[in-house]
């Protein structure tokens, strides 16, 4: 057996071991572990209960990493993803005002067509066909995003009664605990500390507690796995010819695509390993399917991956330890529920400002690359929607080039891309 399995996941020729792909899957485990808290808090606030949201949460984390490892035998994690998360629950329900449901037969058909790309050579073209500066953009607005949500949460920002946001209330104890929490998960990330969010989550917590905010012994009843029945394959197709739902479905395709790109072409080259990005990016597109049927948000090759790489990951095998972790952490579900936003919302805004991070990337001397870009990071939390934030900057960008005499810079797939979120403005507002 023993034999079969080293076989199977070319362990000797990877050079790698049974202890060190445990350790490494172990390593990733405890770092990536803070999603199941952060992603099922956010996808409640689309309307999924939050008992639901967890084991969705967790079936889509387990076989997330499992087609990672059987099928792209590369040591990535897929869970679901920061800012996509954003996307689902505060831009497809709470905008543009489609159900969870329906919310979720979006997710479902952007894995088909996710699919299509990823086992098709359109891949290759959808990424040329998109400048580097929309698609940079696009992971800097999310991060702005991610860290407004994350103030949001914690009370550091609010409603102001003279402005459209103003600053919390430091009196007030959510606010305090919130602060406090920032700013020991900011001295453990620089720091470098092993399961740092994991930490973050488990002192804010304990933070909260002291502070009264969590009652003790309010985790309640064990979730019963029959209440998780109306969430999987809950699925709502009955609007699926309405416009909304197929914008939902483009942004939601476009981000899900130049984001895994992106991050599964860096996994792979990071472990010497690029000959296996078609089996990998392959796997992430049918993980993202299976989501929409589990109940959850999309999953992307997370950022995170790089820790288990860096304990020494090598092969598939280390997904594969993450994803059996992850079926343990389902004996906790009653602490997950207790965890309260003061302790999600660090992480949220570290998150973001990792993120932010890509705006060096950007070409700021050419302004008819940087300009429409610019418009796509200040328009997502501006108008608390990725989908219309994407759409000023996708607009724009081929106008301005038009404008400036460099039509030919433009790509036949952007001006068709760019034409329907227009038409889609256009309808939107005339009705």
């Amino acid at each position: 057996m023993k034999n079969y399995i080293s076989e199977f996941f070319k362990l000797k020729e990877s050079e790698a071991t049974f202890k060190g792909e445990f350790f490494a899957g172990l390593i990733g485990f405890f770092t990536v572990v803070y999603i199941v808290a952060v992603n099922s808090l956010i996808l409640s606030e689309a309307g999924i209960p939050l008992e639901a949201a967890i084991i969705a949460t967790i079936l889509t984390s387990v076989v997330g990493c499992f087609l990672m490892g059987f099928l792209g035998n590369v040591p990535i994690l897929l869970v679901p993803g920061m800012g996509i998360n954003a996307l689902f629950s505060y831009t497809i329900v709470q905008s543009m005002g489609l159900s969870w449901q329906e919310a979720l037969a979006v997710v479902f058909v952007s894995g088909l067509l996710f699919m299509l790309i990823a086992f098709t050579k359109l891949a290759a073209i959808v990424s040329r066909s998109i400048p580097n500066s929309l698609k940079e953009s696009l992971t800097v607005g999310l991060g702005l995003f991610l860290m407004l949500i994350g103030l949001e949460k914690g009370g550091i920002v609010e409603k102001g009664s003279n402005s459209i946001i103003a600053l919390g209330s430091f009196s007030d104890l959510h606010v305090l605990a919130t602060v406090i929490t920032l700013i020991i998960s900011i001295i453990l990330f620089l720091r470098n500390v092993k399961g740092n969010f994991l930490i973050t989550i488990l002192v804010g917590t304990l933070i909260s507690w002291m502070f009264g905010l969590i009652e003790p012994g309010s985790t309640g009843e064990s979730v019963q796995l029959k209440d998780y029945w109306n969430v999987f394959g809950s699925m709502s197709f009955e609007n699926i010819i309405s416009i909304p739902f197929w914008i939902a479905v483009f942004s939601l395709s476009m981000v899900l695509v130049f984001e895994n790109i992106g991050l599964v072409s860096s996994h792979v080259q990071y472990v010497g390993k690029p000959e296996r990005f078609k089996r990998a990016f392959q796997a992430n597109s049918i993980s993202v399917l299976l989501s929409g049927v589990f109940g959850s948000s999309p999953t992307v090759a997370t950022v995170e991956s790089t820790a288990s790489m860096t304990a020494g990951g090598k092969t598939g095998l280390t997904s594969i330890t993450t994803a059996l972790l992850f079926i343990c952490s389902a004996f906790f579900i009653p602490v997950i529920k207790m965890i309260p936003n003061s302790a999600i919302a660090p992480i949220l805004i570290i998150i973001g400002g990792l993120m932010l991070q890509n705006i060096r990337h950007l070409d700021l001397k050419d302004m008819s690359e940087s300009f429409p870009s610019i418009f796509i990071i200040a328009m997502i939390p501006f108008t608390y929607s990725i989908a219309d934030g994407m759409a000023i900057g996708f607009i724009l960008y081929p106008i301005l080039k038009i404008a400036l005499g460099k039509a030919k810079e433009v790509s036949l797939p952007l001006y068709f891309i760019s034409s329907l979120f227009l038409i889609n403005f256009v309808l939107q507002y005339t009705h």
